[in-house]
């Protein structure tokens, strides 16, 4: 379909969808003129992404260094690493390739409906980041913080999400994410080929 017939919603998964597939394959590149400056560690070795959520919804609370932006689509995405995003699609009219992710290792499950995850970097993605195929490779800040996730995956139902990070600078981010109640779309992706498969039929 023609980017100019997708719904808003449809235009913002797939921009998620496209920037979790570049972190995950690529390396992050310093650039000096980036909104907020970066810093960048080395880079991690390749992973893959091997479960992605998506969830409808919008940001009772969304900011970034101080800037309150506005969003409608967050994404899970779990990496065959073990390393997890919380990829937040900011609704920005000027810049379709506009994506903030909390992201770290090891999360948690307390219960069948709750899930936390420890920060230890946040990545920014605009359109003016350098580009691999194309597509703009977001830049990654050390951070430390945690997001909480409430309701469950395997039965299409999170309530919200919640992100709370500092960065090496002592910038905040910070994401409230209320679900609209749309069941969350989960796909498993396949490595061997580019192809996206639902584990729940």
């Amino acid at each position: 379909m023609a980017p100019w017939l997708m719904s808003p919603t449809t235009r913002l998964r797939r921009l998620v969808l496209a920037a979790l597939l570049v972190i995950a394959a690529s390396p992050c590149f310093a650039e000096t003129s980036e909104p907020v400056p970066v810093n960048n560690p080395p880079a991690q070795p390749n992973a893959f992404i091997d479960l992605l959520a998506l969830m409808s919804g919008h940001c009772k609370t969304f900011r970034v260094a101080g800037r309150t932006l506005p969003c409608k689509t967050v994404a899970y995405a779990h990496g065959d690493t073990g390393r997890v995003n919380f990829a937040v699609a900011v609704d920005d009219p000027s810049d379709d390739s506009h994506v903030v992710s909390f992201s770290g290792e090891n999360g948690k499950r307390a219960d069948d409906n709750s899930y936390e995850l420890r920060i230890d970097r946040v990545l920014l993605n605009s359109k003016n980041r350098p580009k691999v195929d194309g597509l703009p490779v977001p830049a990654e800040q050390t951070s430390t913080g945690i997001c909480r996730q409430t309701g469950n995956f395997a039965a299409r139902k999170v309530n919200d999400v919640t992100c709370s990070a500092t960065d090496s600078e002592g910038r905040k981010y910070e994401l409230l994410f209320v679900s609209d109640g749309t069941p969350v779309s989960v796909r498993r992706i396949r490595q061997s080929a580019p192809s996206i498969q639902d584990p729940f039929k």
